[in-house]
Formats: structure tokens, C-alpha cells, sequence
């Protein structure tokens, strides 16, 4: 279905176009704007609520700014909608994180527009800090602007780029974007903070004259000695919250209305003028122009594809009950446990809805804790809490998991804490696209001592890991890796049971090839194994549960029977399951030919988990045309 562009919009196709028209122009190209991007999300699916929050501020930007020689970066990427259609890429905007389409994110090789490419949070201070001191190294003349949202402030590494902002004699502009909201409304002190800028009516006034007795100064006039003597004059009359921008050297403007596009242009526009790094604080609803979005904005912040008029969400009707996803089954099951353990903390880094966590928010809040965007905090708060005897669950996305890792080796490993590192959307993740698959975390946490890496292979088996990840004989920490989506076991409320830590599981006898899996891919090769039968070909199933410590007993057994071996994992194929059973086979002079089958090692780009899946090749028929082309060889030359 061909969705058409307002009659304004639809003559955009580039921000010059932008730039042509008169401002008083700008409500209706907002309006129009707002309402594409409505038309196209419920129709073909997307992130919606964050993007429909900085309408105007896009608009506003690309009309002050000569962008792109002027460079914008968005923090975090899935506010760049409006972005996207406004930079020549409306008519392709129904493809966005569809196979071969638009990223959802701003990708610089989609677009000169796309300054950095971002899908994770609090890297746009950095990156604006870094282009604005280039500039000024090569004397450019171009402006650098990071837009970065309240919640993606939490984090360290922005307040890392701020520091050096404060001092870095760079023309760099930094916009907040206030909404008390990331994906789950925001937490911590930050967010009380802001809250009190916001709501200070003589903080506001005073920075509104002061605002106002700047803007009849001539723009040669203002420099920074200036600036900095006004600042000083006025700052015994500011209540505390002027401190935390200002006393990093950053010139601080706002609190303003990030919805009122008038306001926004002459702002940005005198902003554009005052040398130095600046930060200009707006106020926005998450979701604005959908009155539901703005009800319940993390319902709404990526939703599926859904009616319009009404509202309604489509969820797909089943005759018959459906599986769980894996993260609900971690979200119940440590409620569970913790009734039966008091010991049992959990932590996650803004997403307990995404980890399903929340549960166990609502039904024991003080047990259970979001700690912002913070994944280094998260990890070694789980460290501390664990020196005093606690069994905390640390969840976070495994692609998340990467910012910690150094926290994972130095607070956890090397003190051979018990920590349960409990990873969501572990492998391929679909539409995300590359920032958020999965791929790595076996691989780079296979190299650390006292770590066990496990991954399940339904949801019962995740059960009886979490179960056994809590018992008082663990003194070692432990990663329980589990894919985004559902399972494959609709009554999979199961007794749960202890796993030998390192013992995996013979599913299936079999002749000539053997099939060792580590976690839900098993479910692919079970399927392949059950079509291969058909044509007379049966090898064996092994699911071996770990990817550290292998199950010794059980490799021996493999390779003393087969000589060719197909191993299946949803990680990176470079250091990973398979690369262990190599080193295994090495280790103990066995000679097989062995097949890896992974995620490969390239970057895979967006689409359905279906698709994905087919194009690493480690789905069901990719399976099945591995173990074709060993059951053809007549070779036991070694081979990956």
C-alpha cells in the first residue's frame, strides 16, 4: 500500500528544500511530518514514540543547520525517523528495518546525512566533540550538534564527553532532550534533577532575562570572557540547579519547549552565533501528536503494527497455546526462585520490560532494581552485592553486555564472584540490525578464567539453569545466554532441577555425522535431523548446554565414534562453541572433518529472524545441507 506525503512533505527531498520554505510555514511541515511517520509505523512496524517526541526539533535543526556540512548525531538512533524522511529518504521510509531496506538507526552508509551510526545510547557527545575538534584542527567551518535523550545522559560515557566538552575549546552544541523516558521511564538522581531545572520558576525567569539581555547584544561582542563574568554575576541568584552543566563549563540554555517549533528556530538560530560548548535543554513528550503513545509511552515505543484510527495493536490469533518468549520465562522464574531464596537480587540497565524483569519490580521492589543506562555500573553493583553473600541475577541484552566487559574481568572473574549474568537477545535479533545482534558474547567471554558459558535450549532447560545458578555450591559466575522470542514449550512451567555444571546431553543416537548444538538452535537441528530421516540420512544430536567448561566425557565419546561433525551456535563462528570443539579435537589429536555453522564473520544486516537465520545458514535447512555435503565427502582432512 502506498502511503502519500503531506502536500508540503512531499516536496522535501533534502533539507535545502527545507531551508527554501518561509518559517511560518514550518507547524505545517511538522504536522505533516508527525503524521507520515504514524501512517507508515502502523502499517509496516517500527520504533514510533520516540521519533514522534522530536518532530520539531528535527525540523528546526535541519532548517537552522547547513547540514549535511553541518553535522548532526542522534543519541539514540531510533529518534532519527523524522531525520530519515527529511534527507532524502521519505519515498524508501516503508522499507526501514525490513531485509534490504532502511536501517532503523542512523547508518553512515545509508546516508552523508548520517554523521555516526549509533543504536546503543550516550555516544553522541563524543562523537559531536570529536568532529567539532577536527573542524577547528582543519579550520573548517562547520557546526557540530549532539542530540541526546535524558535517559541516554545516565550513562557514563556521556558524562565522560562532557567533561571534556567544558574545556575542549570546541564549537560543539549539545541538546537534551528531556522526556523522562528512555524505553521505561527514566530512573535515579539525574532524573530528579532535571525535574528540578524544569519546574524551578526562579531559576526560569532569571535564565530568561538573562537569555533575553544577551539577545540584544551584538554576536561579535559575546565571547567567552564575556560569558563567563555574566555567569558569575548572576550565579548567587540560581537555585543548585544550575551547578551540574555549568560548573563542566557548559554554557546552559533552557529549559525550553521542545514541541514549539517557532521557539526552537530563533533559539537554535542565536545558539549558532555563541562560540564555545553550549548545552540547550528542551522539554518534550515522548509519543507527542498520538494521544495514546503519550498515555503510555512504553507500550508505545515500538508497538507492532497496529490500527491508527482505534489504536488497536495486532497481535496474530492461535488456535492452539503459543510458547513463551524466553525472557518472560527468566521474568517469572526468578520470582520464583526468589520466594523460595532470600538471597536472590536482580539488576537490570533500563530495560526491565525488555528483559522482563519488571515482574519482579512490581511483586518485590526491593529486591529488584533498574539502574539506568548503565551496564558497567550494573555489572560491578552486582559484584558488591554478591561480596555479601547475595545471588544476584544481572540481566542485561548481550549486545548491551559488551560496555562491561572490562567490569566482568576485573569485579567479577578475577574475584571469582557468583554473579548469574543472565543474557537477553543472545545471537541474531532481527530488525535492530547489527548494533544489537548477539554475536560476540560467547567469544569474548570464552577467554575469561572462572567464567561458565551456558546456554539453553528451551525454556525448561533455562529453568533448571537459573535453578541451578542460585544454589549455594556455585562459587564461580555464570552466563546464561538465551535468544529474543519465544521458545518452543507451551506448558513450560516444568519442576525445575540441578544441571551439572559442564554436562551436556545425547538427544539422539545417530550414523556417520554428528550434530553438537549450543543453546536454541538445537531446536533448527532437531528439525533438520527429523527431515533428513526422510531421505535415509540420520546423524546424531548432542545438545552440550555449555560452551565452557565443554563437556570432556561427551566430546570423547563424539569424536571416538564420528569422523564428521557439524557444530551449530547464534554466536560469532570466529572463537566461539565451535571454535572450542576444534581446540578440543587439537588437544587431544582426534581427526575429524568438522563443520561450523554460526553467525559469520561479517556484520549481518537487519531483517526477520527467519530471514537472518537462512543467511548465516544455520537454520533448519541450512543444517540439513551441511550434514548432506559431509555424508558426500569421502575426506577426514580437517576443515571449518
Amino acid at each position: 500500500m502506498t502511503i502519500a506525503p503531506g502536500p508540503l512533505l512531499s516536496t522535501i527531498n533534502s533539507p535545502d528544500d527545507l531551508r527554501r520554505l518561509d518559517k511560518d510555514q514550518l507547524h505545517q511541515v511538522c504536522d505533516e511530518l508527525r503524521q507520515y511517520i504514524i501512517d507508515v509505523v502502523s502499517l509496516h512496524g517500527g520504533h514510533f514514540a520516540s521519533s514522534l517526541g522530536v518532530i520539531e526539533l528535527s525540523v528546526a535543526l535541519h532548517y537552522v543547520y547547513n547540514t549535511p556540512v553541518d553535522q548532526l548525531v542522534w543519541d539514540v538512533g531510533h529518534q532519527a525517523y523524522g531525520h530519515k524522511i527529511l534527507t532524502g529518504r521519505r519515498d524508501e521510509f516503508h522499507t526501514n528495518r525490513k531485509y534490504n531496506g532502511l536501517s532503523g538507526f542512523p547508518k553512515r552508509s545509508e546516508s552523508e546525512y548520517d554523521t555516526f551510526g549509533v543504536g546503543h545510547s550516550s555516544t553522541s557527545i563524543s562523537a559531536a566533540l570529536g568532529m567539532a575538534m577536527a573542524a577547528k584542527y582543519k579550520g573548517e567551518d562547520r557546526k557540530s550538534v549532539a542530540i541526546i535523550g535524558d535517559g541516554a545522559l545516565t550513562a557514563g560515557l556521556a558524562f565522560e564527553g562532557m567533561n571534556h566538552a567544558g574545556v575542549a575549546d570546541s564549537d560543539v552544541l549539545i541538546i537534551l532532550n528531556d522526556n523522562c523516558m528512555s524505553i521505561d521511564p527514566n530512573v535515579g538522581a539525574l532524573k530528579e534533577y532535571l525535574t528540578d531545572i524544569t519546574t524551578s520558576h526562579t531559576y526560569n525567569k532569571m535564565k530568561d532575562d538573562v537569555w533575553n539581555a544577551l539577545g540584544k547584544l551584538p554576536a561579535a561582542t559575546f565571547t567567552r570572557e564575556i560569558a563567563s563574568k555574566i555567569d558569575q554575576s548572576i550565579k548567587g541568584f540560581l537555585n543548585k540547579s544550575s551547578n551540574l552543566f555549568e560548573a563542566l563549563n557548559l554554557r546552559y540554555f533552557g529549559p525550553i519547549d521542545g514541541h514549539n517549533i517557532t521557539k526552537l528556530t530563533d533559539t537554535l538560530q542565536d545558539l549558532k552565533n555563541i562560540p564555545g560548548p553550549k548545552l540547550l535543554h528542551i522539554v518534550t513528550v515522548k509519543g507527542k501528536g498520538y494521544s495514546l503513545a503519550e498515555k503510555d509511552q512504553t507500550k508505545w515505543h515500538a508497538p507492532g503494527l497496529f490500527d491508527k484510527i482505534t489504536g488497536e495493536i495486532y497481535k496474530k490469533a492461535y488456535e492452539k497455546p503459543q510458547p513463551p518468549k524466553y525472557q518472560d520465562v527468566f521474568g517469572h522464574t526468578i520470582i520464583e526462585l526468589a520466594e523460595k531464596n532470600d538471597k536472590i537480587l536482580g539488576i537490570t540497565p533500563a530495560m526491565p520490560s525488555g528483559s522482563s524483569l519488571k515482574f519482579m519490580m512490581e511483586q518485590m521492589p526491593n529486591r529488584a532494581f533498574d539502574v539506568g543506562i548503565c551496564e558497567q555500573h550494573a555489572v560491578t553493583l552486582s559484584a558488591g552485592m554478591a561480596t555479601q553473600g547475595m545471588r544476584v541475577f544481572c540481566n542485561i541484552y548481550s549486545s548491551f553486555m559488551q560496555r562491561a566487559f572490562d567490569q566482568v574481568v576485573h569485579d567479577v572473574a578475577i574475584q571469582k564472584l557468583p554473579v548469574v549474568m543472565c543474557l537477553d537477545r543472545a545471537g541474531l535479533v532481527g530488525e535492530d540490525g547489527p548494533t544489537h545482534h548477539g554475536a560476540y558474547d560467547i567469544a569474548y567471554f570464552r577467554g575469561i578464567p572462572n567464567m561458565i558459558i551456558s546456554s539453553p535450549m528451551n525454556e525448561q532447560e533455562l529453568r533448571n539453569l537459573m535453578y541451578t545458578s542460585q544454589l549455594e555450591t556455585m562459587n564461580l559466575p555464570m552466563v546464561i545466554r538465551y535468544p529474543r522470542g519465544e521458545g518452543v514449550m507451551p506448558e513450560w512451567k516444568t519442576p525445575m532441577t540441578e544441571i551439572p555444571i559442564g554436562k551436556g546431553r545425547k538427544l539422539k543416537d545417530g550414523e556417520e555425522v554428528a550434530i553438537l548444538t549450543l543453546g536454541h538452535p538445537g531446536n533448527f537441528a532437531a528439525q533438520a535431523i527429523r527431515n533428513l530421516k526422510t531421505e535415509g540420512i540420520t546423524p546424531a544430536h548432542y545438545d552440550m548446554r555449555f560452551a565452557k567448561p565443554l563437556d570432556e566425557a561427551l566430546l570423547h565419546e563424539v569424536f571416538a565414534k564420528f569422523k564428521k561433525i557439524v557444530t551449530v551456535e547464534d554466536g560469532t563462528v570466529v572463537g566461539g562453541f565451535g571454535s572450542a570443539v576444534l581446540e578440543f579435537m587439537a588437544a587431544h589429536q582426534y581427526h575429524a572433518t568438522v563443520k561450523i555453522l554460526g553467525i559469520p564473520d561479517r556484520l549481518v544486516e537487519h531483517g526477520t529472524l527467519k530471514q537472518l537465520h537462512a543467511e548465516c545458514g544455520y537454520d533448519a535447512e541450512g543444517i540439513e545441507l551441511a550434514v548432506k555435503s559431509l555424508v558426500q565427502q569421502n575426506t577426514t582432512v580437517h576443515s571449518y
